[in-house]
Parts: structure tokens; sequence; C-alpha cells
């Protein structure tokens, strides 16, 4: 018999992308998840291959250095019936000179950029030819995969939405932020895969980091570290929050991942500046959901970060209400980290599914700043000694708040009032726009005997819920929306649940803040020093906070924090009550002109409205959605928009895939910036 001559191939990207739910990373390279077959065809010239006459086998390898034990390279022959485990090649059908070869991963295979070479044997004569690489990612359809997911609808938000929302804003005001997650997105496969391959680990010891590479834990792992360059590693983000952005973007500006991660790459992996909380998750999610782990983003709200470990957050207050920075406790208004589903066989039964995986740079985790994965039903349990940081996170959704008040003589009184962290665990709901509430998923009910259970576990002191119906009561409520470029007012409550008279002294003090828990200038203050309450009479103090009070010192997350204390003459006692106020941004109004159609041009009408008392100048609007425009465009404002005035642009794009998308603006400018709006459009396929 001649030689068996290889003429061409078909690595059947397009066939292949479709039943691996790939496609929209596009149709110039091969991409597949793990344990599902995919089908090549070979063509030879000459003659066809003959069964029992000629050999052929593949060999798969990844990383620098791939060796068998290592799982990075795998040597199998072509057969009639597939292999029980490791890779496997099955001859799907013959067609004259053409063969068409299904080739199959084990579900445990390690993920990443495979070479592939095909080897031909007849007699004693034989050849080998490189016919390309794939991309391999984690499967979670299926059920063998450690990050095998069952329901459909969760995997498409989860693993195939590009889309989502991010909540922010305050517990008594919560919003949403939209965001391009933006997998599937040119080049960003690619830059997933260049993180893994920038990480200290992967430097250190290229064989090892390829071979734990099977392992969603191990990734997870890595990309947390990877997405904050606190590590002097390379990393994506820098984080900021002092709210001096200047020599980069305000972490505010960004509408997505896409734009983030290719400046990383673009600029030879040199950190992005500025990332927060909400930045660094958005980013780490981005690069799991492209790598095939199910991923959301979370927002936890009243974030306590516990630095000692004690469970205990101390803040201190003046008499005059303002904060006194002596500890490095902080609590956070909100804070926003990943969930990643996967299976836990490192850990006992029973700590499968959601991780928390908390990439923003806050402490250290085995000597680098990466948090998780922590199995979420570890944290509700408080087993704190699991894999890993579940105490840091266990802290941010249970630890205590006490308010000391230091008066003139140093002394410290500690305040009634315990403020409660971990209120409204919030992510995107699946398949719609709204909210859903996951904080039973962290914590029992408050005050439930499952929550005494965990508190003790957790060596964590029971909140001593004092009696409700005697004493003073201290509340501080909003009137209405307080909107920018306005003035509002807020509301001190005091009841007096008591049958006897009740004389103190109230302090109201209103200062801008920053969602990590800063504060700044006061904005607003009233000292009343006889405030006399009849047995059970309620009184309401208004306090009026001024636009042109707070315009200078707002920062850009839009936050007032109000604080009240009232002091009883009598008993010396203190009350405290705290309420952060988001000051919300005006509304972005995106019409959508013409009949959404892929491939067809589109027409979006784009308008806002200036709140403010005085002109913006140096405005533009950032417009993005994955599937729609191609990367970001941006559109400049030629002269300032007047007080009131509403600004209108035109933008078109040519939206090149079908179905559900949103389109995301952000809006920037010298007095109002990171106003964000978003649309869906539903984009129907070309005839």
């Amino acid at each position: 018999f001649a030689e068996l001559v290889l003429e061409t191939w078909d690595l059947q990207c397009e066939r292949n992308g479709r039943e691996h739910r790939t496609a929209e990373m596009g149709c110039r390279q091969l991409v597949v998840r793990r344990g599902q077959p995919f089908t090549i065809t070979l063509r030879f010239s000459g003659r066809a291959y003959e069964e029992g006459v000629d050999k052929l086998a593949f060999n798969v390898e990844t990383g620098p250095c791939p060796v068998e034990t290592s799982g990075t390279r795998s040597h199998f022959a072509v057969t009639d019936f597939p292999e029980e485990s490791g890779w496997s090649a099955v001859i799907q059908q013959q067609d004259g000179d053409s063969l068409s070869v299904s080739l199959c991963s084990p579900p445990s295979a390690r993920i990443g950029r495979y070479s592939l070479t095909l080897e031909m044997s007849t007699g004693y004569q034989g050849a080998s030819c490189h016919i390309g690489d794939f991309v391999l990612l984690f499967n979670a359809w299926h059920p063998e995969d450690t990050v095998f997911l069952r329901d459909e609808d969760e995997r498409c938000e989860y693993v195939l939405s590009q889309q989502g929302l991010i909540y922010q804003g305050t517990r008594d005001y919560i919003t949403s932020t939209p965001w391009n997650f933006g997998q599937f997105e040119e080049d960003i496969l690619s830059i997933c895969l260049k993180l893994l391959d920038t990480n200290p680990k992967f430097l250190r010891d290229q064989d090892q980091d390829c071979s734990r590479r099977n392992d969603p834990v191990y990734i997870g792992r890595v990309v947390s570290a990877m997405v904050n360059c606190n590590d002097e590693d390379r990393g994506v983000l820098a984080g900021r929050w002092d709210n001096h952005y200047e020599d980069g973007m305000s972490p505010m500006a960004w509408i997505g991942s896409v734009d983030i991660l290719k400046r990383w790459k673009k600029f030879g992996c040199q950190p992005v500046k500025y990332g927060q909380c909400w930045v660094f998750a958005a980013v780490a999610c981005t690069v799991m959901r492209c790598l095939g782990v199910p991923s959301r983003v979370v927002t936890n709200y009243n974030s306590a970060h516990d630095t000692n470990g004690n469970l205990v957050i101390d803040r201190y207050l003046s008499e005059l209400g303002v904060e006194d920075r002596r500890s490095r406790d902080m609590i956070w208004n909100f804070h926003c980290w990943v969930e990643s589903w996967m299976a836990r066989p490192d850990l006992a039964d029973g700590y499968d599914g959601w991780q928390a995986l908390d990439p923003t740079p806050q402490e250290k985790s085995e000597g680098v700043f990466c948090c998780g994965p922590a199995p979420v039903r570890a944290i509700r349990e408080g087993d704190l000694q699991l894999k890993y940081d579940i105490p840091f996170v266990f802290a941010e959704v249970n630890a205590d708040v006490v308010y000391w008040v230091v008066q003139r003589d140093g002394s410290q009184k500690k305040s009634i009032h315990s403020s409660v962290v971990g209120k409204n665990i919030s992510t995107k709901s699946v398949g719609k726009d709204s909210r859903e509430d996951i904080t039973h998923t962290y914590k029992y009910p408050e005050g439930s005997e499952k929550e005494r259970e965990v508190f003790a576990k957790a060596e964590h002191e029971t909140r001593s819920l004092r009696e409700e119906d005697e004493g003073l009561h201290l509340k501080i409520k909003l009137t209405e929306g307080a909107n920018n470029g306005c003035d509002f007012d807020v509301l001190a409550v005091i009841n007096n649940n008591a049958d006897v008279e009740r004389v103190c002294r109230l302090m109201l003090c209103a200062r801008t803040a920053g969602y990590n828990g800063t504060v700044g200038p006061q904005c607003g203050m009233k000292d009343l020093l006889n405030v006399t309450l009849a047995p059970r009479e309620d009184k309401c103090v208004p306090l009026r906070v001024l636009y042109e009070k707070y315009r200078e010192s707002l920062t850009q997350d839009n936050l007032i924090k109000v604080v009240a204390l009232l002091t009883e003459y009598q008993t010396g006692d203190v009350i405290v009550a705290v309420r952060d106020v988001y000051i919300q941004n005006p509304e972005i109004k995106i019409r959508i002109l013409g009949e959404p159609m892929q491939n067809r041009k589109l027409v979006a009408e784009i308008s806002l409205v200036n709140p403010l008392a005085e002109p913006l100048s140096n405005g533009l609007f950032v417009v993005e959605g994955a599937g729609l425009t191609d990367g970001q465009q941006i559109k400049e404002l030629e002269e300032p928009v007047e007080p009131q005035a509403e600004v209108k642009v035109r933008l078109d794009f040519v939206p090149h895939q079908a179905g559900l998308r949103k389109l995301m603006v952000d809006f920037e400018s010298d007095k109002l910036t990171g106003v964000k709006g978003y649309r869906n459009v539903i984009i129907a396929p070309q005839p």
C-alpha cells in the first residue's frame, strides 16, 4: 500500500461552535467544551483511508512543557468505539477520500489552548501533521464536569449571557447599573488565557500550574488574585478610592469588562487605572464565564471590613457626630464580589454549589491578595475552618457594629444602637432584569435558633436584642427621593416609648461620603440642646440639605451620610442612627429608530436633561453592547449643556448577533459623571 497522504482538513469551527455554544466567539478558531465530542474532517489524496491497513492517532498538548503524567499531553488512537476514560477519537463516517472523526476530551481535562497533531502510519511508513490549535473550556452542560449546572435557564444566564446588572446605591435605595461582560467578544478569550499564563504560580512552575487547570477551585483562586495588581503580579486593575482619578478612568465611568481587558493587553499587561469593588467583581465574572464557569456578581449592603477578625466593627464619633478614624475596620455601603458554581471535592460533602470569590484587594490569603472560593453554605453554617477565607466573608455579612461616642474629656460611651451588617444581598434574576435577594443563602433569619447555633460555632456573640418597647427610639427618614441638583429634607424621628417625660439633646449632621465608608466635609447640621418628649410622644425633626452645600464635595459615589446623635440628659445614654442617602442622577433616555435586524443599520437616539443649576462642559456619551456595537462608540458634545437643557445625540450601529441584547450608555462631563442607562433590544435574525 502507498503511504497515506493528508491533503486538507477542516476543524469545522462553525458547526462545533454551535454545538458547544461557543459560536459567538467567532468561527476563526475552534473552541469546545470538555467532555463533549467535536467533529473534524480529514481529506486524503491519492487513496482513501483503509481500516485495518492504516493507523491513525492524535496527539493533544497544552502548556509549554506537556507531559502525560501531568495530564497536559495525551496520545490516542482512532478506534471504532469511544474510550471509557481519557481522550478518544472515533470514526463517524467515510465518504470517498474524506473521513469524519469525532474527538472527545474527558470531562476532567485541563482547560486552555491545545495543539492537535495527526499521526498516520501504513506498515513501516509514517508521517505526522500539525492540523491546528483549539481551546478547551469548562462544560456546565456535562453531568460529570465539576462545574455542571442542572438548569438550562441558569446556564444561559451564568455562562452565556454577555450582559447584566450590578446592584449599587444603599440598602434603603438599591440602584442597578448595566454592565457589558462581553466574554465572547473578539480577543477576550485569548486575553483570559494570557491572564492565566501571566499569573505568578505559572511563572514559578509552568508544568504544575497547567496540570492544575482542570480544577475550577484553582482557576477561581488564580483569577481572584490576577484581577487586582496589589501583588506586583501584572494584575488587570489598580484600585483607587480617593476620588482622584485624573491619570486614568474613574471607576464609575466603565460600563463593561471588554474595554478594561483590551487595555490591559494593549499596554503590555500593565494594570488599568482604576477599579473599585464592582469593577473587580465584574471583570472576574467575565473571565470565569469566558472559561466556562457559571458566575454572577453579588452585592452585599452594609458590608463589614473586619481587619482584626473579632467580628466587631468599632466606630468612633465625636459629640458632634463626626467620625474619628481610629479603627481600620470599615462598613462599606455596599460591597460586590463574584459567586462561581462548582463542586468542592477537596472538602467534605455538602459544600458544592455557589462559592464566593472576591478579587477586590482587601486582605491577604496565603500571602496573596485574593479571597475564596469560599462555599456560601459554609458561610451560612459558620464553618470557619474550611478553605478558603471563610472568616473574612462571614464577617462581611455578620459582624456587629458598635458606635462609641467620645466625650470632650476623652471618655467613651457605648451607643445602645447596634446597626446590622449583611443586608439585602442581591444579584440579577435569571432571564429577567429584576433583583433576586439571596441573603438567606448566606445567613439564617436574624434572631432564629439556627442563627444562634451558627454564632456559637463561630464563637460570635449573639446580638443582645434589647427590649424594644421601653426607652427612646431614633430613626432617620427621607421625605422623598434626593435628586442631584436639588435640596432635600431628612427627618430624625424620635419615639419616647416610656410613661415618663424625657429631655434630650439632638445632633444631626450630614456629610458627603464614599461607598467604602469614608466621609467628606459637612453639608448640613442641626444641634438642638433641648428636645422635650412627653410620655409616649413621637417627634419629627427635619434637616434641610442644600445643593449649594453638597455640590462641591459630593463624590462620584453620589452619597450623603446623615448621622443623628440623641443624648438623654438624665441617664447620659446615647443613641446613634445613621442613614446613607443616594443622590439620584438624571435618567438617560434611549430610543431605537428602525427595525432591529441582524447586519442591518440601527439608530439610537440618546437624551439627557442637565438637572444642575450650572452648565455641563466636556460632555460625552459612551455606548457599547455585546453583539450590537463593534466595541465602544464615543460621541463628544461640541458645546456645554445649559442648566435644565436637554441634550440629544444619535448614533448608528450594525448589530452582528441576533437575540436579546442590551445597549449600554454612560454619560461623562465635568460636573456630572458616571450617569448610566440601558435599553433592551431584540434583534431579529437575518432572513
